[in-house]
């Protein structure tokens, strides 16, 4: 419900009389309760999993009707931070917020606008080299052993040939990086880069694994036991500009010839 406030006048110094009034929007019940859950859910005084109560115990404490609370968890449901389940052992249960959702609605603005992989390959060599110049400017002795393992476990997968381990053990290492960084917002974005970049893959046919194919998955992770040295070392510029062109070419292999200009196309 829109309310419309009368312009008061007021005289200014001039003498020039200048309206004071704006348009105000009362927002609708069913978005108050929302907002008061959605504020609990994000301050952590509800935690994934958690039951909300009945339909008839949160009517009478918001004093709404059913009409009014259902609505408010359909916008709440919209936003994946409840799941509602009818029937007699139904109910509403909590999620807390997840980057992948907000990954999901960025890929459709992406793909609307006509966004190319190569732009997004691009896009993601841009925000992961500093992490990695942080990184090799702020670490502990726990940090390095992580980035071991996890070389560790990339160079395993790898020798199993298979397709499917190998690309969760790559995701798992540039996870790692961006993560050891400490920068939120940093990890949020690469997070969502690295999920639309997911969608994309499983959204396109699968290429042929030749040798060349091989070939690069060697050199990529020979790039990871690289990156962990220099990042030991401490030598901030040749680990962020090593893990740049690594990015790029990985960019470059994975948009040869005319994926390169292939537009998102998740929706199929």
């Amino acid at each position: 419900m829109a309310v419309q406030e009368l312009a008061m006048p007021a005289t200014s110094r001039a003498g020039t009389v200048v309206a004071i009034g704006q348009q105000v929007r009362v927002p609708k019940t069913a978005e108050l309760v929302a907002a008061h859950l959605r504020r609990r859910i994000v301050r952590g005084e509800l935690v994934e999993g958690d039951a909300l109560p009945p339909e008839a115990t949160l009517m009478e404490q918001f004093g709404v009707s059913r009409p009014t609370l259902r609505e408010a968890f359909r916008v709440l449901e919209s936003e994946a931070l409840i799941t509602v389940r009818r029937g007699a052992h139904g109910g509403a249960r909590v999620h807390t917020p997840n980057g992948d959702i907000a990954a999901r609605y960025a890929a459709l603005v992406l793909e609307y606008r006509g966004t190319t992989l190569a732009d997004i390959h691009q896009a993601r060599a841009v925000i992961e080299p500093p992490c990695v110049a942080i990184l090799a400017e702020n670490h502990t002795q726990d940090d390095l052993d992580k980035l071991r393992l996890a070389v560790d476990e990339t160079a395993a997968a790898t020798a199993t040939d298979d397709p499917g381990q190998c690309l969760q053990a790559n995701l798992a290492f540039h996870i790692l990086l961006v993560d050891l960084a400490g920068n939120t917002t940093l990890s949020v974005l690469s997070g969502m880069l690295r999920h639309i970049l997911d969608l994309a893959t499983i959204s396109q046919p699968a290429a042929e694994r030749g040798p060349e194919h091989r070939l690069a998955i060697r050199r990529r992770l020979l790039d990871h036991e690289r990156v962990v040295d220099l990042i030991e070392a401490r030598e901030a510029r040749a680990a962020e500009d090593l893990w740049r062109e690594h990015l790029l070419e990985a960019g470059r292999y994975l948009t040869d010839g005319p994926v390169a200009a292939t537009v998102l196309d998740l929706l199929g």
